[in-house]
């Protein structure tokens, strides 16, 4: 691993699969932004909650037969993640479901983070818009701005 004064921010995301059905159909563009070097994937785990609501780790392998091709990110383990983040994880899901947990770097960033640091600035704050927020903010705008049947106000 590279130095971590050379490194781009480091994100994760828990990724949920209701019905534990994981169809591959994304990992293609996983794939791509990895191999663009856009990201650079550190840790990939797969987590399960029964309906009792016992949690496992899963391996790729029992991940079953009409999941795609997940051997291209075997090994993708820097040893960020332990058990305790596994369940950690495992709390957000709903009872009978799975998810994917992945951390990556950000290599976009990286040169960005680089010149900060040695300039001595430091990342204070950091977050996430949902998506679904980003929408209700817009359409609220656009309800300020434009009344309903007319055109925007000058």
């Amino acid at each position: 691993m590279d130095s971590v004064e050379d490194m781009g921010p480091v994100d994760y995301l828990v990724i949920e699969f209701p019905g534990s059905r994981l169809t591959g159909e994304a990992l293609p563009l996983l794939v791509d932004l990895a191999d663009r070097r856009v990201v650079r994937i550190l840790d990939l785990a797969f987590v399960r909650k029964d309906a009792d609501g016992s949690v496992a780790a899963l391996e790729l392998r029992d991940l079953g037969d009409d999941t795609a091709d997940l051997t291209v990110f075997e090994g993708a383990s820097s040893g960020l993640l332990d058990e305790g983040d596994l369940a950690e994880a495992a709390n957000a899901l709903e009872p009978g479901n799975s998810a994917a947990v992945l951390v990556y770097e950000n290599l976009w960033a990286a040169p960005l983070a680089r010149a900060l640091r040695r300039t001595g600035a430091e990342l204070v704050a950091s977050g996430r818009i949902p998506v679904q927020a980003l929408l209700a903010s817009l359409d609220a705008v656009e309800g300020t701005t434009t009344p309903p049947g007319g055109s925007a106000a000058a």
